[in-house]
């Protein structure tokens, strides 16, 4: 049987940032996906300022060969609305990545031992320590497997009490030249649906284009995500005749999850652990911090990974991404009291758009990374 010091199960940004801190302190990781990477892994895809920070990513170095767009507005509006508010910054907020780039290079750049092609299906405690499939013994284990953890089932906890989006995806290129794409590279735009329960983005990426659906309530989705593009073909958006195979994904927002975070030699991370912000849905940035966070307090507990010496990583998560237990999309942060068309007038002020919709919900640009 293979040992080592700590298992990841998920090679996604969690994983791979958690992997990263982990081997700079010397310790012996491995890294297990179901995925061959680099695999095909539909997403928005965009990272702040912060998480260029906070994983040390040397930009000159990635856009060798990779996308990197950088993102200086957003244009938001309505479903169906009449008109959308384009919003500039005089320097890019963000940067538009591939999931399937992005992924890869962390996980590459994490100088773990790398178990790809190899689901996670079996954990179990022997004494101290985790077995993996019956063939990897280790004194830690972190859950990094999005929504359907094998390591999160394993742990527990109440069923999932926090909201659930549900997404519909598709990532394409196209043809810089193309006479109906009417998407700007440096500006993603963003369609709030009339009740505000979810949104939709039409996001061009250099030479692709990501369109993508999702609210928090699932049903009818696949009808809500085709009206939507239609939307964007009426409008001149996006090409009239595209059609496309659509992925679809779920994931947990920040909150009262239900779930058990930390265990005896063990902790969730990213997706697993529920950490998408509440406002925006946006799960990258939660999912490569909280990786650091987990990284930091198993280098700190020396060996001695019991319950105790772990909680102090929750602790941490509750301070950094803590929401209200009712926190959801849009329509479930605005003040108290506001009705929903008063908050769909709110899409129509520049200021509000600006400074508490991008900056604020999307962007989070009032936090800093982490120190």
């Amino acid at each position: 049987m293979e040992t080592c010091e700590i298992v990841i199960a998920g090679g996604g940004p969690a994983g791979s940032a958690c992997a990263w801190k982990l081997r700079q302190a010397g310790l012996d990781v491995i890294v297990m996906d179901k995925a061959a990477f680099p695999r095909d892994k539909v997403c928005a895809g965009w990272i702040t300022p912060q998480v260029v920070e906070d994983i040390s990513l040397d930009i000159d170095d990635y856009r060798a060969g990779r996308t990197f767009q950088p993102i200086t507005g957003f244009r938001v509006g309505l479903i169906h609305g009449d008109r959308a508010l384009e919003t500039r910054y005089e320097r890019p907020v963000s940067y538009g990545i591939r999931r399937c780039e992005f992924d890869d290079y962390l996980l590459r750049r994490s100088n773990a031992r790398l178990h790809l092609g190899t689901p996670v299906s079996k954990v179990r405690r022997d004494d101290e320590c985790w077995i993996v499939n019956e063939s990897v013994r280790a004194s830690m284990l972190v859950g990094a497997g999005g929504h359907f953890c094998t390591v999160a089932r394993t742990l527990g906890g109440e069923r999932d009490r926090a909201p659930v989006i549900a997404a519909q995806e598709v990532e394409f290129a196209v043809e810089a030249s193309a006479p109906a794409f009417a998407v700007a590279k440096e500006v993603p735009e963003l369609y709030f649906c009339q009740d505000l329960k979810g949104y939709g983005w039409c996001f061009r990426k250099d030479g692709y284009l990501n369109i993508g659906f999702g609210r928090l309530d699932s049903r009818g989705l696949p009808k809500q995500t085709a009206e939507f593009v239609e939307f964007l073909k009426t409008k001149g958006r996006i090409p009239p005749n595209g059609s496309w195979r659509w992925k679809g994904h779920a994931y947990l927002l920040a909150g009262d999850t239900g779930r058990a975070l930390v265990a005896d030699g063990a902790v969730l991370v990213g997706d697993a652990a529920g950490l998408a912000y509440p406002q925006s849905g946006e799960g990258i940035r939660p999912a490569i911090e909280s990786g650091l966070m987990a990284a930091e307090t198993i280098i700190a507990a020396q060996g001695r990974y019991t319950r105790e010496r772990l909680e102090a990583y929750e602790r941490n998560l509750g301070k950094r991404f803590g929401a209200s237990k009712a926190a959801g999309l849009l329509s479930r942060v605005l003040p108290v009291g506001l009705t929903v068309a008063a908050a769909r007038g709110l899409l129509a002020n520049p200021l509000f758009v600006r400074h508490m919709v991008l900056d604020r919900w999307f962007l989070h640009a009032q936090e800093p990374a982490l120190a």
